[in-house]
């Protein structure tokens, strides 16, 4: 009879001994939720023009595709100053989301994708704190007349240094828009 009362203060003592330990010495993992990315602007500025990219894509997920405006043509041999914002317009006034991606620049680079015979290239404008690029600033330099489509890509915590590339830089796609661009 001891023995089955020895043994069950044992396994209670075992019970009480692993459900009560002791975590709050442990500090709590901060949550940096993603944000909600609805709208994604791109400005391309050169002397006497301006030519806009707009995707907007108020449902989100939802079964409407995205808004997409191009304003007007990229002139052949013209380099352009390139501004990219990303915004939440599902609140009002709409959040601009491009304050935090530039705040937290090491988690965050956005790619630039010319495909289809598009003659364009990109330079970074702007790095994070370890001097790797975060790309809401760039230039743009429209090569030889062609069209094509120029994707834009946000990317959280990508690999940084990359070679540029989304398979090297790997991380999550925040948002991506696709336009048909025209350089003539």
């Amino acid at each position: 009879m001891n023995t089955i009362k020895l043994m069950s203060f044992i396994c209670l003592a075992l019970i009480l001994g692993t459900a009560c330990s002791n975590d709050d010495d442990a500090p709590p993992v901060p949550v940096n939720e993603e944000e909600v990315i609805t709208s994604v602007l791109v400005s391309l500025v050169a002397p006497g023009e301006t030519v806009t990219l707009e995707s907007r894509d108020l449902d989100g997920d939802g079964p409407n595709p995205p808004q997409l405006n191009v304003s007007g043509n990229l002139k052949s041999g013209v380099t352009y100053t390139g501004t990219v914002r990303f915004l939440d317009e599902t609140e009002t006034p709409a959040e601009d989301i491009t304050l935090e991606v530039v705040e937290e620049g090491e988690e965050h680079q956005v790619f630039f994708i010319p495909r289809s015979g598009l003659q364009v290239t990109t330079t970074y404008g702007n790095n994070d704190a370890n001097g790797n690029p975060i790309g809401t600033e760039f230039t743009l330099d429209a090569g030889a007349a062609s069209s094509g489509t120029f994707t834009v890509v946000l990317r959280h915590e990508p690999n940084k240094p990359n070679d540029g590339t989304l398979a090297d830089a790997g991380g999550e796609t925040d948002v991506t828009a696709t336009f048909d661009v025209t350089v003539e």
